[in-house]
């Protein structure tokens, strides 16, 4: 009987690849990744070509009425938007929705943020959100007295029962 140990991989190599790869074949690949990018680049770009024509050519005019109508309907021109405030009767649509969003969105973060009366008569003012929630981490919320407020409960209800008894 022998005690020699016959390794499963019989070649002499230790058990792994011995061999490097080699440079051509990677530099290969790169290359083909890059022209793959360069050729998609090209193809997106004409597919968006197309079909931004094709909008164009399928896009309705904004009114009937106007005759200077600018040709990129998603930004309106200043002097549009005056030529529509002069010629177009009220009660008008919203002319500019996204400025008139952005307004109410900084009004409301103002009325959030200020102090202000809310009625100076009644001596009730409002103040910012953040100092609102300091005010009551110091102070914590109004805590109702559990013993005494129930028991002047429970005396009001037995007296209401009391009375419809009789």
């Amino acid at each position: 009987m022998s005690n020699e140990l016959h390794p499963a991989n019989s070649t002499g190599n230790g058990g792994y690849e011995r061999r490097d790869i080699g440079v051509a074949p990677v530099l290969y690949f790169m290359l083909g990744l890059l022209v793959a990018g360069v050729f998609i680049y090209f193809l997106v770009d004409a597919i968006y070509s197309y079909l931004e024509k094709r909008s164009e050519a399928q896009q309705t005019p904004v009114s009937p009425l106007v005759t200077n109508a600018p040709k990129d309907t998603r930004h309106l021109s200043a002097d549009y938007k005056d030529y529509l405030k002069q010629n177009f009767p009220a009660p008008q649509l919203e002319i500019d929705e996204r400025s008139q969003l952005d307004k109410i969105r900084i009004d409301e973060e103002e009325t959030l943020s200020s102090y202000d009366w809310v009625d100076q008569k009644a001596g009730t003012v409002r103040i910012p959100i953040d100092r609102a929630m300091d005010l009551l981490a110091q102070r914590g919320l109004p805590v109702r007295a559990q013993g005494a407020d129930q028991t002047a409960e429970n005396a009001a209800k037995d007296q209401s029962k009391k009375g419809n008894r009789k």
